[in-house]
């Protein structure tokens, strides 16, 4: 399950706009923005599925251990950026 502050770290890793992840996920922006709230409004689980798939699709990997949460950005495939 994907939670309001995993979508917001993935957003910012992305440099997408809200508008922009509704738009890749499908999803209307009322339906983010309750989702990405701290207020613990109600979101269909579909809303976060779907956001969690558009985020996967951009290569963010959600991350949920018993010390905590994150969320990772894999690198592209196929890139040819030297490593250091």
């Amino acid at each position: 399950m994907i939670t309001a502050r995993q979508s917001r770290a993935a957003r910012a890793l992305l440099g997408w706009t809200q508008e922009t992840l509704a738009d890749k996920a499908q999803v209307s922006l009322t339906a983010l923005k309750r989702l990405e709230s701290e207020s613990g409004l109600d979101v269909y689980e579909t809303t976060r599925d779907q956001v969690r798939r558009a985020l996967e699709r951009a290569g963010i990997l959600l991350l949920s251990t018993d010390k905590g949460e994150g969320v990772l950005r894999l690198h592209e495939t196929g890139s040819s950026s030297p490593r250091r």
